[in-house]
């Protein structure tokens, strides 16, 4: 379905190729290309796949806001989808758990990846902050205010979030925080139930 909902903030995008408008196709094409941008090749494609439905919910301007997985819309008692991603006024993407999960299937470790050790755990999966003190890696490639995500030894997935450290700081600092975390993930049912 290629129609923007009654109340004209939502136009799911059935990014099957015959059923793709033309705005939306380009739409589609711009995030991937920026999701690429930020995460790395086929970044776009990992978080946007060709054959998926997805909701794009856009500002009252039109500009793209959320993509959410499968055909939603905001009416009362609607599933809500599972959000992939926010798009920011600077162009930046903030990461949901599920999109989080496909960055992680994408990208093998220690790519955008803050390690944990086990005893903050129960912490992170609540939504609290990742703090240097309990940091065992990470990524040298992350800067501060890249997304991350916040995993364990063996690369469960704990939270994702906004880097606040770089890679070498999180790993050599004693105090402060590490990833300001956005979406903790309950417990890997939980994470798993999205897929």
């Amino acid at each position: 379905m290629t129609d923007a909902s009654a109340e004209g903030d939502e136009a799911p995008i059935d990014t099957g190729v015959d059923a793709l408008s033309d705005a939306d196709a380009a739409a589609l094409a711009d995030l991937r290309t920026a999701a690429d941008y930020q995460f790395g090749a086929g970044a776009g494609d990992a978080l946007f796949p060709p054959d998926e439905l997805l909701t794009l919910r856009r500002s009252s301007g039109g500009r793209p806001r959320q993509v959410i997985v499968g055909d939603v819309d905001d009416t009362p008692g609607s599933s809500e989808g599972a959000r992939l991603v926010s798009y920011g006024t600077d162009g930046r993407f903030t990461l949901g758990v599920a999109g989080g999960r496909r960055i992680q299937a994408a990208f093998a470790a220690p790519r955008h990846r803050v390690v944990v050790g086990e005893e903050s755990e129960p912490f992170v999966r609540d939504g609290r902050n990742a703090f240097a003190k309990f940091v065992s890696a990470a990524d040298d490639g992350i800067r501060p205010g890249d997304e991350v995500l916040v995993v364990d030894d063996d690369d469960a997935l704990f939270a994702v979030g906004r880097a606040e450290l770089s890679g070498a700081e999180a790993e050599a600092f004693a105090s402060g925080a590490a990833v300001s975390v956005r979406n903790g993930v309950a417990s890997e049912d939980d994470a798993n139930a999205g897929e």
